[in-house]
């Protein structure tokens, strides 16, 4: 399974749950909720008040009205035939709704059947007799809606109005009133559905529209962070989006340009160091042979010619190595360096490269024999004598070497692949007993021209044995070539460890 993504990082989609789109349809349909809801109660509270408005003045000015057309032929104090009389005159005025009057101890009842008892409180019949005019008080009696309305009849007497001490109640009941109000109620509810539903179209017709110059815009962002410099958006309108559109289009257009110009200025200073280093080949090798004539016959100068005489050859050699080294890191650079690869014995390669150098008193080889690979065995050559050299060179005796097979475990961060295969790898280690490397050098160790002398160098007389600073660099980038990597860490006690790692390919397998 391959990354797919830059630096192996997995794209993710833009539709998830609880994205940008949802947000939009949620917060529409809440707020159309929310104000369908609202208006529903408010239209259901307007509503019951006209309604129960309009029933109790009717019924007030119905039972005025009634009162005053009755009362003139109404003898106070009256008996209980002449009170039920004047109770069911009043009834059939108004439309037979229940009738109760009052007289001091007298009560009658336009309907003898009807239970009046919790229908008319203690508290309206207190304002009737208080003779505060007409009033009214809406009641629950066993379940329904009444409306009780209650004045105080009035009499003229020699000119003069006064209070008779007679007292009439009309209940009138609210249950059509309150029906109607529930239906409205119905009809209203069923009405936020749709309005719902409507609110949700449109939330999804407008995340639509905000959303579509979003979703090009984060297509052309992670085009860019994929490399491609030359994605960009269309701008359309003069709003905010737009805006932003023009601002990332500009922001692209500044980092292409900056992005090529960089290219220009390293592809001229590759081509700089490479024919810098090209131009010194002749020189150098024209230094070289004056130099070793020099150190041939330094025996026969004296002691200060002869010292200046080593030293010459030193640096000369020390300078060829530089521009051998900064020759094969311009083309790693170009892209022209190519593996030639065939399979090796990697145990009488490394032998082979220790024994070239030296090296073989020097250093302890613990080689797995028959450890056979596809490599480039000049390649593989560099990658020894690099990390080799710098042991002897940084660290302290017993310098240790050691060639292994193993089977790495491919979730391990410092796997050289992480594409959890289960490949068999080739482990080299190069291991010293030195002071080590302090942990900001283990990070900048494969750095071109980083050293760590300070901390790794045994004393001045080994400085003419100094690396160019490009070794390690050049190590790596011939593992990375093989398709491996190369690790450093600190030793079991002390010292450093160089770890080379290289998938083990047999023949017949591609070297990428």
């Amino acid at each position: 399974m391959k990354p797919n993504g830059p630096g192996g990082r997995r794209r993710r989609p833009w539709r998830f749950v609880g994205g940008l789109r949802v947000r939009l349809v949620v917060t529409f349909v809440v707020v159309a909720l929310i104000s369908a809801v609202t208006a529903t109660a408010l239209a259901y509270r307007d509503a019951r008040t006209a309604v129960l408005q309009r029933t109790q003045n009717t019924a007030v000015d119905d039972l005025r009205k009634q009162i005053t057309a009755v009362a003139p032929d109404f003898d106070v104090p009256p008996d209980q035939e002449s009170l039920t009389r004047f109770a069911e005159k009043v009834s059939n005025g108004i439309g037979a709704r229940i009738v109760v009057a009052r007289h001091r101890d007298l009560v009658a009842v336009s309907d003898s059947l009807a239970d009046t008892e919790g229908r008319i409180s203690s508290e309206l019949r207190a304002s009737v007799r208080a003779g505060k005019g007409a009033g009214f008080q809406r009641v629950m009696w066993r379940g329904a809606p009444y409306l009780a309305v209650g004045m105080p009849v009035t009499i003229h007497d020699d000119g003069q109005q006064r209070i008779s001490g007679l007292e009439v109640y009309a209940i009138t009941d609210l249950r059509a009133e309150h029906e109607d109000t529930a239906a409205l109620l119905d009809s209203v509810r069923a009405g936020i559905v749709p309005v719902v539903g409507l609110a949700a179209v449109l939330a999804l017709l407008a995340a639509g529209t905000v959303l579509r110059p979003v979703r090009k815009l984060g297509r052309a962002t992670r085009e860019l962070a994929a490399g491609d410099l030359g994605s960009r958006v269309t701008v359309r309108g003069h709003d905010e989006l737009a805006e932003l559109a023009r601002t990332f289009n500009e922001t692209a257009d500044a980092l292409q340009a900056s992005d090529a110009e960089l290219r220009e200025q390293e592809a001229k200073a590759r081509r700089f160091v490479a024919d810098v280093s090209h131009e010194l080949r002749t020189p150098l090798a024209a230094m070289t042979m004056v130099a070793t004539v020099l150190e041939e016959d330094a025996d026969q100068l004296p002691p200060d010619a002869a010292r200046a005489a080593r030293t010459v050859g030193a640096e000369t050699a020390r300078l060829s190595r530089l521009v051998e080294d900064l020759m094969e890191i311009s083309r790693f650079d170009a892209k022209a360096v190519r593996l030639n690869a065939a399979e090796t014995d990697l145990a009488d390669t490394v032998r082979a490269s220790l024994a070239l150098r030296g090296w073989t008193d020097r250093v302890r080889a613990h080689l797995d024999e028959g450890v056979r690979a596809v490599v480039d065995r000049r390649r593989i050559d560099v990658i020894v004598a690099n990390l080799v050299g710098n042991a002897l060179r940084h660290g302290a005796p017993p310098v240790t070497v050691t060639l292994r097979t193993d089977r790495a475990d491919p979730t391990h961060p410092t796997h050289p692949t992480g594409d959890g295969s289960g490949t068999d790898w080739v482990v080299l280690e190069v291991a010293d007993q030195g002071p080590g490397l302090p942990p900001e050098a283990r990070e900048r160790v494969f750095e071109r021209f980083y050293k760590a002398d300070a901390a790794r160098t045994r004393s001045a007389a080994d400085d003419s044995g100094q690396g160019s600073g490009l070794g390690t660099a050049i190590a790596l980038e011939n593992a990375r070539l093989h398709g491996g990597t190369i690790e450093v860490a600190d030793g079991p006690r002390r010292g450093a460890v160089f770890t080379l790692r290289l998938p083990l390919r047999r023949s017949g397998e591609d070297v990428e």
